[in-house]
């Protein structure tokens, strides 16, 4: 199906690829003509060996065969010249537009909202980028190296048979519409087969995934076998299937060569007869055997052709249900670009929920000046990270709207909003590079004096020098080589690095113990002056200091206020200190 819920026909994924091989249009030409030409020649071999059988024969002299043989042999020649360029060509531009496929996926994946990549696995959409795109390849290599030649030396056989003889031709041309019947009648299985198969390893690589990115949840339940056995029984199954299909098509393929062994049969015991009573040369049945391999060959081809494109749609449907993915958060295209932005931010009567008819958030408004400090409290579930997602326009509001600066984001180019606004998310996702580069991640420019700078300031600084190579010690993949406190502080540094005048801090202080807090905590105190802050934290020790807390309730604001005054007012605040500090926080307020 496509992205407008009608069938993908094999025109429709022609016309969506159109484009792919527009750009390589002259490249494409080269390679058909000099398939052409290759497919050309070798329609003419049948013929060279007729005159060198036939002159040999007529003459019984050496020196009869010489032009004849000399002609193969030049034949042959420049067939492989033109073979070996042809070769280069085609994988000049197979490798092109491999690499064009590619482009635009991974482009399509990176501007696609974060909703698409939530509902989507990361295994199922590498297995559709690698088995899609592999797909059509190949399927583009069986039209391009089977139907144009199998087509030019199908002409040229019927053409030269029937001039040759007659009734020969009519003897064996009646079987060869058969191979293209069985391979209709195989097509449909193989197609459902491909779906199959497709379906089957998108759900094991997905799940593959998953496993190997919560390995330590897996080991420490103790679920290494149940996992690993769950991928071999789901890969057995898959390689059953494959299994199944390859004795399926055997079969299909032992009829079409019994048909074409028949054919042969017919011609020979025919063609011997008239061979024997003087009506046609020994040399003309061997060209015209030869021949015969020149319609069935191509029918077999032509038949298998489309069966590749059958096969090949399951696979281009794959990557085009990326690069059709709907994107409802697209730029406008009056957008506007915005520099360094002053940090006022407004929610006016913000509603939004994930699914319809379940919101998350409830006509929320709140309104942030320049350089305030605000903190985000609630229980889980309560809304406060998905408002910050809106913020950064992940998504967007389905009611209401957000302004920064007094222009609402869905006026503003995403991109330019995004380098405005810094995050420390409560799990500080790094990358498998270099300290040095984690933390330069948001200012791939920035100096070593100023990755340094970010590192002291939240208290990083001491840990990456003792680290083997300083700041250019590989952490492994999401940082696996390093403490969670330790992962927390390079993210808390790529932050400050970035310099943003609106930050987001959630729950950036949960993995540091008490008295690396208590140093990243001061440090944010001054670096968060000017800045526009948004804190979100479910220990309330941390947002003591904020210029106000913002208490958030089943995706609604129950109250705001400094701490000092939400205590007095003995409200939902209050009983959430209490709880949590047994009166400890209470007593100091």
């Amino acid at each position: 199906m496509t992205s407008d819920g009608e069938p993908r026909t094999l025109r429709r994924t022609l016309e969506k690829l159109a484009p792919y091989f527009a750009e390589r249009r002259g490249q494409l030409l080269c390679v058909v003509a000099l398939t052409m030409a290759s497919a050309s020649l070798q329609a003419f071999e049948p013929l060279v060996l007729k005159a060198l059988f036939d002159s040999f024969l007529e003459r019984g002299a050496i020196d009869g065969v010489v032009a004849p043989f000399a002609a193969l042999v030049v034949l042959l020649a420049v067939r492989e010249v033109i073979a070996l360029t042809q070769d280069r060509a085609f994988w000049r531009v197979r490798i092109a537009l491999n690499f064009s496929l590619l482009q635009a996926a991974v482009d399509r994946l990176h501007s696609l909202p974060l909703s698409y990549h939530r509902d989507a696995s990361v295994g199922a959409t590498m297995t559709k980028i690698e088995r899609g795109i592999s797909g059509a390849m190949t399927a583009f290599t069986d039209v391009l190296l089977q139907f144009v030649p199998a087509l030019v030396y199908l002409v040229v056989s019927i053409a030269v048979m029937l001039q040759i003889d007659t009734r020969l031709s009519i003897a064996v041309l009646v079987f060869a519409p058969l191979p293209a019947i069985v391979g209709a009648i195989a097509s449909k299985e193989q197609m459902q087969r491909e779906q199959n198969l497709m379906d089957r390893w998108t759900r094991i690589f997905a799940r593959f995934n998953e496993v190997l990115t919560g390995i330590v949840v897996v080991k420490s339940f103790v679920m290494e076998e149940r996992e690993k056995r769950r991928f071999i029984d789901g890969v057995a199954e898959a390689n059953g299937v494959v299994l199944r299909g390859v004795a399926t098509d055997s079969r299909y393929h032992a009829v079409r060569n019994a048909i074409m062994l028949v054919a042969r049969l017919v011609a020979l015991g025919l063609g011997g007869v008239l061979v024997m009573n003087g009506e046609i040369t020994l040399g003309t049945l061997i060209a015209f055997v030869s021949y015969l391999g020149g319609v069935f060959q191509p029918v077999q081809s032509l038949t298998g052709m489309y069966q590749s494109l059958r096969r090949g749609m399951v696979s281009v449907g794959s990557v085009l249900s990326i690069l059709e993915a709907r994107d409802s958060l697209g730029d406008a295209p009056n957008a506007r670009r915005v520099e360094r932005v002053r940090g006022e931010v407004e929610f006016r009567d913000v509603s939004f929920g994930y699914q319809p008819g379940k919101p998350v958030l409830q006509n929320v408004s709140l309104h942030a000046k320049p350089g305030e400090i605000l903190a985000l409290v609630g229980p889980s579930g309560a809304g406060k990270t998905t408002l910050m997602a809106l913020l950064q326009r992940l998504y967007d509001p389905t009611s209401g709207s957000i302004l920064v600066d007094g222009q609402d984001l869905r006026e503003l180019r995403q991109r330019s909003l995004r380098r405005n606004i810094g995050v420390v998310l409560q799990e500080g996702t790094l990358f498998s590079d270099t300290v040095r580069d984690n933390i330069a991640f948001g200012r791939p420019g920035a100096t070593n004096a100023e990755i340094e700078a970010a590192a002291r300031a939240a208290n990083a600084h001491e840990f990456i020098t003792a680290l083997p190579n300083g700041y250019d010690t590989p952490i492994g993949e999401r940082g696996s080589k390093l403490s969670g406190g330790e992962r927390q502080r390079i993210a808390i540094a790529r932050a400050l690095l970035k310099n943003a005048p609106i930050l987001i801090l959630d729950e950036a202080t949960s993995a540091l113990d008490a008295e690396n807090e208590d140093k990243v905590q001061e440090a944010l105190a001054r670096l968060t002056r000017g800045r526009t802050t948004f804190v979100i934290a479910h220990r309330l020790s941390t947002v003591i200091a904020a210029d106000r807390i913002v208490v958030l309730d089943h995706g609604r604001v129950v109250e705001t206020g400094t701490h000092a005054e939400l205590m007095r007012a003995r409200g939902y605040y209050a009983s959430l200190v209490m709880r949590q500090t047994r009166g400890l926080i209470a007593d100091a307020a």
